[in-house]
């Protein structure tokens, strides 16, 4: 990869390194609801259904969901939408004041799972490009129950160990960086408490050098995939209570909190015209306001 592509190839090459993490995610996600013991999940094993969509001013997009036995409900999209920002926007928009035309590529996955003792995750990566361009997203992990919620607690610590190789491997500083926007991002203000143990966050990510940050976006969705089906085959086995359970409708609550209130993407998404059931499908199918 050089820097020698023009913009529209840089565009066609985000595009197909989305599509194709969507399809090593959607076969790894497959392989676990598999794996997952009969006893604590019977039934048969979920598959994803994919469904396609048009946004009448430019684009589109495929839903790939799963309602499975594992995976109570998991999402992961796919996007490419192009356009003209409103001018309420396109004020927000780097490189978009003068000329409001955009385009938007990325991938967006959360997963809700049926076991309590399973966190929660939400994954995104994109490319937007208006008479500027950049790289944005990450990943952030949410344990539903108590003793789950802290720093050191093994499935934090090696989800922050696998962002930080990724973002290691190409510049010293960027994990206390992103690290530290994602803490900031994921906060509840009005509850004074984080959605989760956090993971890495970052926006308008241009080093100067469009491959390197191609290659830095790459990995940080190879190690989402590496990390995540880990943490998953650990905690799947653990049997779960009643009390659990209820903890985790609870706390699911902050996550239906966070993406409306405060969510970007839930915002752009719903603000040019996006699939308001792909936006949405990041809800948790069953939660509990107590």
């Amino acid at each position: 990869m050089t820097d020698v592509l023009d913009l529209d190839q840089k565009k066609a090459t985000a595009k197909a390194w989305f599509e194709s993490l969507r399809d090593q995610i959607c076969a790894e996600f497959e392989r676990l609801e598999d794996e997952a013991p009969a006893d604590l999940y019977p039934g048969q094993p979920g598959r994803f259904e994919r469904k396609p969509w048009n946004r009448a001013a430019g684009g589109g997009g495929v839903m790939s969901m799963m309602h499975g036995r594992l995976f109570e409900k998991v999402g992961v999209h796919v996007s490419t939408v192009f356009g003209t920002f409103t001018p309420e926007m396109a004020k927000s928009m780097p490189g978009a004041g003068d000329d409001p035309r955009f385009f938007a590529t990325g991938i967006s996955l959360i997963a809700h799972m049926v076991s309590p003792r399973v966190p929660a995750v939400h994954m995104n990566t994109r490319f937007i490009a208006t008479t500027k361009s950049w790289f944005g997203g990450g990943g952030d992990l949410t344990p539903l129950l108590g003793y789950q919620r802290s720093q050191d607690f093994p499935d934090a610590v090696d989800f922050h160990a696998a962002y930080q190789r990724a973002c290691d491997a190409h510049h010293p500083d960027w994990h206390a960086k992103y690290k530290a926007w994602c803490d900031e991002y994921f906060f509840l203000p009005h509850r004074n408490e984080p959605r989760g143990v956090g993971g890495i966050f970052y926006d308008h990510h241009d080093s100067g050098d469009w491959s390197r940050d191609f290659v830095f976006t790459q990995d940080v969705g190879k190690a989402f995939l590496e990390v995540y089906p880990q943490l998953i085959r650990r905690r799947m086995a653990e049997a779960w209570t009643a009390e659990e359970r209820e903890q985790q409708l609870v706390q699911r609550g902050r996550y239906v909190e966070f993406n409306l209130l405060y969510d970007r993407g839930t915002m752009f998404g719903l603000k040019t015209g996006g699939n308001v059931e792909s936006i949405l499908s990041s809800m948790p199918p069953t939660v509990k306001w107590p």
